[in-house]
C-alpha cells in the first residue's frame, strides 16, 4: 500500500481513487457497484453543489440516513472540502436529532427519503439547507408530504450552473485540509443516557485506520465487506468504511435490517471476506440456531458435555456456519461489548476466523485488536502499536485498573463542553476510558467492565455485572440479561428464550396465567445454576423477568440507566 503524504480523508480517498479507479467501491447488494472512478466523479460534483450553496471550510454538515453508498460519498465530500461532518444515528429520538442539528450548528443536512419526516417538517429557528441524499437534490422548505417521491424522480441539476454559482460565491478551489483540522462531530448515545459531541480530527480517524491495516489486520483491494452496523457509529465508520476506502476494498449494503432471511442470501451472493458485528448478533445465531442442533437429542446433549466431543461438534458446526456466510470469510470482527464465554468457546474451538476488538468513539475507535490467527481466548486483542495504553492505579493483587489512552487517535474534546472535556483527561494528558481492564503478556488487553457499573461486595470485593451477565446468558432459557444492585442486593433482569421454554417447560407468553408457577420455577433454576458457578460474594439474590427486549445503543449494549429505577 502506497504511503500517505498526510493523514487526512481527502488525501486518503484521492490516493485510493488514483490507485484503483476500476475496482468496485460501494454498492447495495443487488445493484451494480460504483467504482472508485465513479466515487471520485461524484465527490467532485457534490463539493461543487455544496460550494454553490455557500458551504465553506469549518461549516458543520449533518447526515441523517440509513446505510447506503451515498452516505459514504457524502461523508467524504463534506470532509474533503474541509467542512465538518455530523453523522446522526437514525435510532435517535426525533427530539434528540433536532437537538443535535441545533447544538452542532449544522448549516446543511443530507437526509434520506426514509428519514425525512423526522426533520423535514420540524420548526427550526434557523432552518438548515436540506439535501435528499438518495439523489443529492436540494429539498424545498415547503415541499408537500405526499410529493417527496415524485420530487426524487424529477430531480435534475445543471452542473455547469452550479459551477458558475460556486465560482461567483466562493471560488472552486478546495480548501487545504490539515491533519489537525476537525473532521467529524459524533454524538454518542451511551448506556448512561448522556449524549456528547465527540470531536475527531482527520488524523484521529485516518491514523487509526492506517495503523490497524498495517499493524493489526491486513485489508486489500480484493476484500469484500457486507456492512450491517450503522455507519453513523465510529466502529462501523472507521473499521467498516474508512479502512476499505483506504485500501481499495469493496463495501456492500443491505436495503433491509440484517435479519437471517435478508443476510444469508446476501452473503451467498457477495461471499464476503470480512464482516463486522456486535456480540448480540453472533450470540443469537449460536443460541437460536447452532446450540439447538448440537444438543437436539438426549444422546448429543450428553456427548456435548464431554470436552473432546464438544470440540469435534464445534468444528463441524463452524464449517457449516462458514458455508452459510459465503465460504470466503477470513475476518469476522466482533466489538462494541463483551462477548459471552460460551459463544467465544464455540468460535475458538470451531477454528472460526473471529477476532475481538476494543475501543471508544473518543479514540476513533480502536484501542486494541487482533487478527484471527493470534486470538487469545477472552482477550480483546493487543493494544495497537502507535498509541500509548496504561492501566491506572492497578489493584496490587489482580493488576486491574482503569484503561487510559494517549496518542494520535484520541479525540480533540467534546464539542462546546469544556467541563466534560477537562474531566475526561488526567492532568498529564491521558484519556480516561471509564473501563476496567488488565494488560497481560505481549500487550494483550482483557476487559473487566465499566467502572460505573461495578458493585462493591460485602467485604469490599469488586463485582462486575458484565461477568455475571455473561454467565447468565449461557443458560439455555436466557437471551439477554442485566445485573445491577437494588436495595443493597445483587439483582438480575432476564429476557427469556420462550421458543426454548415452550418446548421444554410448556411456558408460553400466550398462556401466562397457567405458566406463572412454572415461570417462577425457571427463574429460580436459573438463579441456582448461576450461583453454583460464582463466588459467594457475587451471588444473585433475585431474578426478574424482562418481558420485552432491552433497549440498546447502536452497538447493542443495554441502556442500563433505563432500568435502574
Amino acid at each position: 500500500m502506497e504511503n500517505l503524504k498526510k493523514f487526512t480523508l481527502p488525501e486518503m480517498i484521492e490516493r485510493t481513487c488514483r490507485a484503483f479507479p476500476q475496482r468496485p467501491a460501494l454498492s447495495m447488494v443487488d445493484d451494480s457497484p460504483w467504482t472508485y472512478q465513479d466515487v471520485k466523479k461524484q465527490l467532485d460534483e457534490l463539493v461543487i453543489m455544496m460550494q454553490s450553496q455557500g458551504i465553506v471550510k469549518g461549516d458543520r454538515v449533518a447526515i441523517l440516513s440509513q446505510n447506503m453508498p451515498q452516505w459514504g460519498i457524502t461523508y467524504l465530500a463534506i470532509t474533503g472540502m474541509g467542512a465538518v461532518v455530523v453523522p446522526i444515528l437514525t435510532d435517535f429520538h426525533n427530539n434528540e436529532i433536532l437537538q443535535i442539528i441545533k447544538h452542532s450548528g449544522s448549516k446543511m443536512v443530507f437526509v434520506s427519503a426514509a428519514q425525512f419526516e423526522k426533520i423535514g417538517y420540524a420548526d427550526f429557528d434557523n432552518r438548515p439547507l436540506m439535501v435528499l441524499i438518495d439523489d443529492f437534490s436540494m429539498i424545498k422548505p415547503d415541499i408537500p408530504k405526499d410529493n417527496l417521491k415524485e420530487f426524487i424522480q424529477e430531480r435534475k441539476y445543471d452542473l455547469n450552473k452550479l459551477k458558475a454559482k460556486a465560482m461567483q460565491a466562493i471560488g472552486l478551489n478546495k480548501a487545504e485540509v490539515q491533519e489537525d483540522d476537525l473532521a467529524a462531530i459524533i454524538y454518542t448515545s451511551g448506556t448512561t443516557g448522556s449524549s456528547k459531541g465527540v470531536m475527531l480530527s482527520h488524523k484521529n480517524l485516518v491514523y487509526d485506520a492506517y495503523i490497524t491495516v498495517t499493524q493489526v489486520q491486513k485489508v486489500d483491494e480484493h476484500d469484500r465487506l457486507i456492512s450491517i452496523l450503522p455507519l453513523s457509529h465510529t466502529y462501523e465508520c472507521t473499521i467498516g468504511f474508512i479502512i476499505p476506502m483506504l485500501t481499495g476494498a469493496s463495501i456492500y449494503y443491505l436495503d433491509k435490517p440484517p435479519t437471517a432471511r435478508v443476510l444469508v442470501p446476501a452473503m451467498q451472493k457477495i461471499r464476503p471476506t470480512m464482516i463486522l458485528t456486535v456480540p448480540l448478533v453472533i450470540e443469537k445465531i449460536f443460541k437460536l440456531q447452532v446450540y439447538p442442533q448440537l444438543t437436539g437429542n438426549p444422546l448429543f446433549k450428553e456427548l456435548y458435555k464431554l470436552p473432546p466431543t464438544r470440540k469435534l461438534l464445534h468444528k463441524i458446526a463452524g464449517k457449516k456456519l462458514m458455508k452459510t456466510f459465503g465460504g470466503k470469510l477470513h475476518f469476522f470482527g466482533i466489538g462494541g461489548a463483551l462477548l459471552s464465554p460460551d459463544v467465544e468457546k464455540f468460535l475458538f474451538e470451531a477454528g472460526f476466523p473471529y477476532a475481538i476488538g476494543y475501543g471508544l468513539t473518543e479514540t476513533s475507535p480502536l484501542i486494541a485488536g487482533c487478527t484471527p490467527s493470534l486470538v487469545r481466548f477472552r482477550a480483546t486483542g493487543f493494544t495497537i502499536p502507535g498509541i500509548d495504553v496504561r492501566i491506572d492505579n492497578p489493584d496490587p493483587k489482580t493488576r486491574e485498573g482503569e484503561i487510559q489512552v494517549r496518542g494520535a487517535t484520541v479525540m480533540k474534546g467534546y464539542y462546546k463542553d469544556k467541563e466534560r472535556t477537562e474531566a475526561a483527561f488526567t492532568e498529564d494528558g491521558w484519556f480516561k476510558t471509564g473501563d476496567l481492564g488488565v494488560i497481560k503478556s505481549k500487550n494483550f488487553l482483557y476487559i473487566k467492565g465499566r467502572i460505573k457499573n461495578v458493585i462493591i461486595g460485602p467485604s469490599g470485593e469488586n463485582i462486575y455485572p458484565e461477568e455475571l451477565e455473561s454467565i447468565l446468558n449461557e443458560h439455555e432459557s436466557v437471551l439477554e440479561s442485566m445485573v445491577y444492585e437494588a436495595d443493597g442486593k445483587i439483582t438480575a433482569r432476564v429476557f427469556l428464550n420462550y421458543e426454548w421454554l415452550e418446548k421444554t417447560h410448556a411456558v408460553s407468553k400466550q398462556n401466562s396465567i397457567v405458566s406463572e408457577k412454572k415461570l417462577q420455577e425457571v427463574l429460580e433454576d436459573i438463579r441456582n445454576q448461576v450461583n453454583k458457578n460464582i463466588s459467594t460474594f457475587s451471588r444473585i439474590h433475585k431474578i426478574i423477568e424482562q418481558k420485552e427486549p432491552f433497549e440498546k445503543t447502536p452497538t447493542q449494549k443495554i441502556k442500563r440507566y433505563l432500568y435502574l429505577n
